[in-house]
């Protein structure tokens, strides 16, 4: 015995993704066979079925509806799993085998549904590789088009990096990957585990030949990373992952930023963690940490950008003054910060449309939220004109103008568009004259289809007689059994059911030919409108990333005036890096939030020439970690570009900061307090 075609064909694509479980379209639903249907099965807790494949023994079978597939792809990558998504690329026809084929591998690190994403948290996917005694880490966000690559000394370093950054997925290359399978972090699920990639990806030639024909350059000078192998070796190997995953040009990353240490305050693992910056050391919750206090932004890529400043505060006074001086104009400008604030509140998530405008799976309505939201630049514009802050210009001057997006969008988009675009109607009446006259010859098919079913009604004398639609019989006529008796000869039987009787005339097939080729023409049409208005945007990809980092930066800066005016910050003075440290009446930003109690401030003078170490005793419970916690904070805020909590701040440029505070030891990392 032989398989079958349509089963022969699923081995021949399964083959091609022996490390995922394959989603096999057939109609409605995903279908696995064989050793995946085991396999998902248990997982998804799905029925095990078979199907008849040409063998002896059926083949095993689970599947799932299609309409229903994020929720099981969501569970499926949870558990640290990769799908495959094998769709019908034809339309099934009489004797002819329908073409599919793979078009998207779905996992942890390249989710690009919006409701299986937090909108306040980037979905990173790492790479990692080493090269010539260096270490190299790139890291992209493909639903923002965000895409960094960075190099460290050494690996433990790398580790330490991924932790802080903390990515959905993590690739890399043989010695990584080794180094990986006994690595702590991974073993207690703080990091996922290692992909091993092959090791073709990583050499530097074919990452570089990776990266020029993703940019489409020549060179790679303009990204600052051509004296550096292993830079080069981890990105190409990172955007090769990416291309064999989402089977399409990751068009959104449109730039490769390095990370360099110099321009950047240093915080490791253990200060991010033991300060609280971006989740809470008890529970892990947002609550109660800087993020949570700091975050009053209106958008979801505000939210991310001052989480990604959080973690890497700057280290240049030119640079942080620029960023003090605009929060310092939005908090002496009541209504132009409230009214800035409003305006955000209507702008959605411009960088993860973007991104769904790459990825190509733009629909309808996120058509109509992307032409919201580009409505409000020009008034975002006007109310910042003259705005004495160097950053806020600087922001302006990157926002294009998109009136020709929000012009075409707002006339071609019907607003009460489905997300569906199988059955049309979302293109706006008016907007083509073609489409106008076959939605009105399909409209006024229904009229005759009404005018045909009262005609035979009254002929007949059949009270119940009624004219319905499937799309297997398309348009028939339904008597029900106590009337057959009067149904006409040139009636022609369809179907029978249980208590009625289905037929057909030749004037109904005649009007049903002309209403469905009125609607499949208006729905192709439609289709391919939408086709075109997605090609328009495409070639706006660029600009609108630039715009979305633009509104998101202006977003955290707003947000941050509000913290400076709700809770009677001050501007911190940024001294140079051999000033001494003079914090009068500081407080603890986070305590001071949560508490009820009203905080008791503290001085903090330290001169690294007299007072270069300072010595805190007291008893349990005194306040001790809360003040060493205070110093510390105060000096990132200041470094972030934010006011701080005290009467006065004098805070010279600091490098690195080191905590170890409490006894809240790595010992699930098999780490002492002694050695951290």
């Amino acid at each position: 015995m032989a398989l079958s075609p349509m089963m022969r064909h699923y081995l021949e694509v399964k083959e091609k993704h022996p490390d995922a479980l394959l989603f096999y379209r057939l109609g409605d639903f995903y279908e696995m066979f064989f050793d995946d249907a085991i396999k998902a099965s248990s997982l998804l807790d799905l029925t095990l079925t078979g199907r008849d494949c040409g063998l002896e023994e059926r083949a095993p079978m689970c599947g799932i509806p299609f309409h229903a597939s994020d929720v099981y792809i969501a569970k499926l990558v949870a558990l640290g799993e990769k799908v495959a998504i094998c769709e019908q690329l034809t339309e099934p026809k009489k004797g002819e085998l329908v073409k599919r084929d793979v078009v998207r591998v779905v996992t942890a690190g390249t989710i690009i549904e919006n409701e299986l994403i937090d909108e306040k948290k980037n979905n990173f996917i790492a790479c990692v590789s080493t090269l010539d005694e260096e270490y190299g880490i790139s890291w992209a966000d493909i639903t923002t088009g965000e895409f960094f690559v960075k190099t460290m000394p050494s690996s433990y370093e790398i580790i330490e990096f991924l932790v802080k950054l903390s990515p959905a997925e993590i690739i890399s290359d043989e010695f990584f990957y080794d180094l990986s399978r006994d690595l702590p972090f991974v073993k207690h699920g703080i990091l996922p585990k290692f992909y091993l990639k092959d090791a073709y990806s990583f050499n530097f030639i074919n990452a570089e030949e990776e990266l020029k024909n993703h940019f489409s350059i020549l060179t790679l000078e303009p990204f600052n990373i051509t004296n550096s192998k292993v830079a080069v070796s981890c990105s190409g190997a990172l955007i090769s992952y990416l291309k064999e995953t989402q089977k399409h040009s990751i068009s959104n990353l449109i730039n490769l930023v390095r990370i360099e240490d110099k321009g950047y305050m240093d915080i490791d693992v253990n200060a991010v963690r033991n300060l609280e910056l971006i989740k809470t050391m008890k529970d892990d919750k947002r609550y109660g940490s800087l993020l949570w206090l700091l975050d009053k932004t209106r958008t979801g890529m505000g939210a991310r950008k001052l989480q990604s400043l959080i973690l890497a505060p700057l280290n240049n006074v030119n640079e942080i003054n620029k960023r003090l001086e605009s929060v310092e104009f939005f908090a002496k400008n009541a209504l132009i910060r409230q009214g800035v604030a409003d305006m955000l509140k209507s702008v959605k998530d411009i960088a993860r449309l973007t991104g769904r405008i790459s990825n190509g799976n733009l629909n309808p309505r996120d058509c109509l939220a992307l032409c919201a939201s580009l409505e409000v630049i020009p008034s975002l514009k006007f109310h910042l004109t003259g705005a004495k802050s160097t950053l806020i210009n600087e922001l302006l001057n990157e926002i294009a103008d998109f009136s020709d997006i929000t012009t075409l969008l707002s006339s071609a988009i019907n607003p009460d568009a489905p997300i569906n675009l199988k059955d049309g109607g979302f293109i706006k009446n008016g907007y083509n004259q073609e489409l106008d006259e076959l939605k009105k010859l399909s409209k006024n098919g229904q009229i005759l289809i009404n005018e045909i079913e009262n005609r035979e009604r009254e002929a007949t004398g059949i009270k119940t007689l009624r004219i319905r639609y499937n799309r297997v019989f398309g348009y028939y006529i339904e008597v029900t059994n106590s009337f057959k008796d009067l149904v006409p000869y040139h009636y022609q039987r369809r179907q029978t059911i249980a208590n009625a009787e289905r037929y057909v005339t030749e004037e109904l097939k005649e009007v049903e030919d002309k209403i469905l080729n009125a609607e499949e023409k208006s729905i192709r049409l439609e289709q391919t409108i939408f086709t075109n208005i997605k090609a328009t945007l495409f070639n706006k990809i660029a600009e609108l990333s630039k715009a979305s980092d633009a509104i998101a930066m202006l977003d955290v800066l707003n947000a941050l005036s509000f913290v400076a005016k709700e809770n009677n910050y001050v501007k911190p003075t940024i001294l140079d890096a051999d000033k001494p440290l003079n914090i009068v009446n500081g407080r603890h930003p986070v305590v001071e939030a949560i508490t009820k109690d009203a905080f008791v401030p503290n001085d903090t003078i330290a001169d690294k020439n007299e007072n270069n170490m300072l010595i805190i005793t007291g008893p349990n419970m005194a306040g001790k970690s809360t003040y060493m916690r205070q110093v510390a904070l105060i000096t990132i805020m200041a470094h972030i570009g934010s006011f701080v909590p005290a009467q006065k701040a004098e805070i010279p440029l600091t490098d690195k900061v080191f905590t170890r505070i409490g006894a809240s030891d790595n010992l699930i990392f098999d780490q002492s307090t002694f050695m951290v």
